[in-house]
């Protein structure tokens, strides 16, 4: 607003928003200060910012709009290039047929808003968001000069930065957090955060450095640093994490804690050695993304209602399956944040403690000093709890007390890697527990799988293909009046795909389950009997969301390529 400061000092005096005092007070501090004489007005409290943009929208015609609590669709930022955006300091917010809106923070500015219509060749209407909050969503939606790895990795490769060594010592490690060592794996760190990856990857190669994001459960490449940077970037990265930066012939683990965004984000570090050097992965754990609730993790409403009334049985045990990064520790928390009451005592033994909850008693696992699950678990018992979660039931020590608790009145969460839900009771008394043990004390099980959501802002309807119904192994007759739809790909996603949710396969112990178990039956006569009973397959229930649209079919047959329908 710094160029119109007369007409808007002007305006508030006429509206009686302040007085010629404060005016004369305001201009005197500006000429001593080189600053704006509406900052000074602020700085001095006589306005307030949003006194002024109120004043300005009234009497401009122009909306006020909160930046803060606004997502920005990715193709309506795509539209404005990241010069033009920052050059006149405006931030489009949405696009009409016939018009684009920008936000900007001074309306008197009339010539900004014609240089957009001749530049962008489109109508530009304009709204008034606080300064503020146009500089953070510029940095947040354009990034900052710093915040680009492939810019930055070129100012290196032509020698425009400078690279020292990164810091190898407890002295060393106070270095200015702008060397650029440090700020490029900030860099790397933010991009992947801003990519909405679950992992990053840097693995040494024999002649390169590779760089992957794993993005909605697929790893793909990013650019590479030169492999001279190799030894730079692991050692700052092994600081960050508290390892032992002289150790390169062993795995470590550590943990690093950052901003980003303005989230708070936790990584969890591994480290080992290759035969080009240390493979380093960090899974970027998102504090505010676990706090979801069931609705979230894509059930639909029969399927929730039997979650809902299992997590509220009074004792017994549920076990969620499935492989590595299916998503069991998101459900398991989803369930524990619906049930975190103050009427209830929460107990969880994890191995390791991934997120904190409020309100619930976490344990870290550590073999080391005799704290396993079992030891955990027997003391977790004498807390009087209501509700027990344990990371995974590895043993029989662990099975057997999991049991027992659930026989005297607790309500026990755990974790099984078996490919289905009836498996799991297989799993159970192959371990060692009583077959009358687990069919006294298991309620259910939930098998479940993560499959890409199809993105809804470039979906489009498809027909299915004669591959996919060979492997779904049906006929054309099944999708009969039903659309399906695939992402064709936009700035908003990741090859038609945005985000993961569950396909599950929930399993009820029954009174005619129970005598199956008792009988030591295989676990197909089970799992045959559950499916007489109602129990959906993993395929089935993918097959739902195909048809509701939610993804597509080509996930469902990658993610339950060994679920074969009936």
């Amino acid at each position: 607003m710094t160029g119109s400061d007369e007409l808007i000092i002007d305006l508030l005096i006429a509206k009686g928003v302040i007085s010629p005092e404060q005016a004369a007070e305001a201009r005197a501090k500006a000429g001593g200060d080189n600053a704006s004489a509406v900052d000074a007005l602020i700085a001095l409290k006589h306005v307030t910012e949003e006194n002024v943009m109120m004043m300005l929208a009234a009497e401009y015609g122009m909306e006020c709009f909160d930046l803060a609590n606004f997502k920005i669709p990715a193709d309506v930022i795509a539209g404005v290039p990241t010069e033009i955006a920052r050059r006149y300091r405006i931030v489009p917010v949405m696009r009409s047929a016939s018009a684009l809106t920008v936000a900007m923070g001074d309306p008197t500015d009339l010539e900004t808003l014609d240089s957009l219509r001749y530049i962008l060749k489109t109508d530009v209407e304009g709204v008034i968001a606080p300064r503020h909050q146009i500089n953070d969503a510029l940095n947040h939606y354009y990034g900052t000069v710093e915040e680009s790895v492939e810019s930055f990795l070129q100012d290196i490769t032509e020698g425009t930065v400078d690279v020292t060594e990164a810091p190898t010592t407890e002295e060393e490690k106070g270095v200015d957090d702008d060397a650029p060592i440090i700020r490029l794996v900030s860099l790397i760190i933010l991009e992947a955060f801003r990519s909405r990856a679950s992992d990053i990857h840097l693995e040494p190669l024999e002649k390169r450095f590779r760089v992957r994001y794993r993005v909605d459960g697929l790893l793909r490449e990013v650019e590479n640093p030169p492999k001279y940077l190799q030894n730079n970037i692991i050692s700052r990265l092994k600081i960050m994490a508290k390892m032992d930066i002289s150790e390169h012939r062993v795995p470590q683990d550590g943990r690093i804690q950052i901003s980003a965004l303005g989230r708070s984000l936790d990584l969890r570090v591994s480290c080992i050695p290759t035969a080009h050097g240390e493979s380093i992965v960090m899974r970027i754990l998102d504090k505010t993304g676990i706090m979801l609730g069931i609705p979230e993790l894509g059930f639909f409403a029969d399927d929730q209602a039997t979650i809902e009334h299992i997590i509220n049985l009074p004792d017994g045990i549920f076990l969620v399956t499935g492989p590595t990064g299916s998503g069991k520790t998101t459900s398991l928390y989803a369930f524990l944040n619906t049930l975190n009451q103050p009427t209830r005592k929460i107990i969880t033994a994890e191995d390791p403690v991934e997120y904190e909850l409020s309100g619930v008693n976490q344990c870290q696992v550590n073999t080391d000093i005799g704290m396993s699950f079992d030891n955990a678990l027997r003391a977790m018992l004498r807390q009087a709890p209501n509700v027990i979660m344990v990371g995974e039931i590895r043993d029989l020590k662990t099975g057997e007390i999991a049991v027992n608790a659930a026989l005297t009145g607790h309500l026990v969460f755990s974790t099984l890697h078996t490919n289905d839900a009836p498996s799991a009771i297989t799993r159970l008394i192959d371990m060692g527990v009583k077959p009358f043990l687990v069919a006294s004390a298991l309620r259910a099980v939930m098998a479940q799988r993560l499959v890409r959501r199809t993105c809804q802002k470039c979906a489009e309807a498809a027909a299915v293909t004669t591959g996919e119904l060979e492997a779904l192994h049906l006929d054309t007759a099944y999708f009969k009046d039903v659309t399906l739809k695939r992402g064709k790909g936009c700035p908003e996603c990741s090859k038609g795909y945005r985000g993961r949710m569950g396909i599950y396969e929930i399993f009820m112990v029954t009174e005619s389950i129970q005598a199956l178990i008792y009988e030591m039956v295989p676990s197909g006569v089970i799992r045959d009997r559950a499916r007489s009973q109602g129990m959906r397959t993993l395929r089935e229930d993918g097959l739902r969301k195909a048809v509701a649209g939610l993804t597509s079919l080509e996930e469902v047959i990658r993610v339950t390529a060994t679920d074969v329908l009936d």
